[in-house]
């Protein structure tokens, strides 16, 4: 699909003019001299944020210590935000708690999803080859210790491999490398049929578009913090259960904030009703602080039309990067792997060059332009990796990041010694 933007710096400006969205970027600290394509991976700093926390820390923590828990409502933090959570992905009130992370909360609902769907004809947990490695690694031992067998396919076998020995379908709802998108109502609709539960990963779709979790009857959700809902790095994770099974099976992690009754003390654990034992430990107070200002960063386009806006500006601003990229990268080998139908993408674009990926994305760095590079696997391609946050990136932004990328392929300066040399994180 061609963009609605034509391909030229004028008609992105007169689009960022026009775009309802624009005074939201006001919400955001960011840096003069960058052009942040990278929300997809760590979301930006909303202003309201630093003195949020400073206050909690100041006046909550160091004020009031230890009776802030009950004075500010630390405790009702998880659920508070999870409320909020619950608003961008079709989820009810007290439905969702915001702890722990992602990794920790997969595992959770896995085993929770194992203990009320398996059989001894139904044990393996099926999923894409090329899904995020942390769910492949949580799946796998929680595979072990049940007895069942991780069953690894391409994207486009997904539905064609759900059979009687399938328990759950484990999926990340936008895949992290190439931006593609399940349809989730048609897959769940299918484990559904063949007997399976279905566990949605949605850290890659939370706040990017429209996900409506009780319209597709899913049965699990889990999602992070830090991406398009600016939490901050390391910020709280959530999950989600659907109200048919929340209180039919315990989450393995039994700790003492997820039992019935936690200051009663007892030896015996029992569970808490609801959403409430998906909780383990004491709450992350000042990351909870600081994603419910990110949350709340997201919530305020519902005037301006909520998820179907952001939606709508996602779509445009990537679609104007691949037109862009195709009229001005390719003839250095540039390529989009990402699905060009934007009903099927996110809100990322994924490219590939013939060679040097990694310091091409350092080259485009050092020139202020902020992507990531993820390195390919079982025999698929290095990518770089270019996220389009509707809350605060432009049309302008997106042409002048394009135009930045020619000029270093064009100069060859991606060769340089210094942009080859790998930091620890890509």
């Amino acid at each position: 699909m061609t963009s609605p933007i034509a391909p030229t710096r004028a008609a992105c400006e007169a689009f960022d003019r026009a775009d309802p969205l624009a005074r939201l970027r006001e919400q955001f600290e960011l840096p003069p001299g960058v052009l942040y394509l990278d929300g997809n991976s760590l979301g930006a700093l909303p202003k309201s944020t630093a003195p949020r926390v400073a206050g909690a820390v100041r006046n909550e923590w160091g004020t009031g210590l230890i009776r802030s828990w009950n004075t500010a409502g630390w405790m009702d933090l998880p659920g508070r935000v999870g409320d909020l959570i619950a608003r961008l992905i079709g989820a009810g009130p007290g439905e969702v708690i915001a702890a722990d992370s992602t990794s920790v909360n997969l595992y959770k609902v896995l085993n929770a999803a194992m203990a009320l769907g398996a059989t001894s004809q139904r044990r393996s947990i099926l999923t894409q080859r090329d899904n995020f490695p942390t769910d492949l690694y949580m799946a796998a031992e929680v595979c072990r210790a049940h007895g069942g067998e991780l069953r690894m396919v391409r994207e486009s076998e997904v539905m064609t491999a759900i059979d009687p020995a399938t328990a759950i379908v484990m999926l990340t709802h936008v895949n992290y490398r190439t931006g593609t998108f399940h349809d989730m109502a048609a897959v769940t609709r299918a484990a559904h049929d063949a007997g399976a539960l279905v566990v949605w990963d949605l850290c890659h779709s939370t706040g990017a578009l429209p996900v409506d979790l009780t319209a597709c009857d899913a049965d699990f959700a889990i999602g992070c913090g830090y991406k398009y809902l600016n939490g901050g790095p390391g910020a709280p994770a959530f999950v989600w259960v659907h109200p048919r099974h929340v209180n039919r099976a315990e989450q393995p992690l039994t700790g003492w904030i997820g039992h019935a009754r936690p200051f009663e003390f007892t030896a015996q654990y029992a569970p808490a009703a609801g959403i409430q034992r998906y909780m383990s430990g004491t709450p992350q107070v000042l990351g909870l602080v600081a994603l419910d200002e990110g949350v709340r960063s997201v919530l305020a386009a519902e005037p301006m039309g909520g998820l179907t806006a952001i939606r709508a500006k996602s779509v445009a601003l990537s679609s104007l990067f691949i037109d862009l990229v195709d009229a001005r990268c390719r003839e250095f080998g540039v390529a989009v792997v990402s699905p060009r139908d934007p009903a099927r993408r996110a809100s990322q674009v994924s490219l590939t060059v013939p060679e040097g990926a990694y310091a091409m994305v350092q080259a485009l760095i050092d020139r202020g332009v902020i992507g990531d590079f993820r390195a390919g696997r079982d025999g698929d391609p290095d990518l770089m990796r270019f996220g389009f946050t509707p809350l605060y990136t432009s049309a302008v932004e997106v042409f002048d990041a394009v135009e930045t990328l020619h000029a270093i392929l064009a100069a060859g300066v991606w060769r340089e010694a210094r942009f080859m040399q790998r930091a620890a994180v890509t």
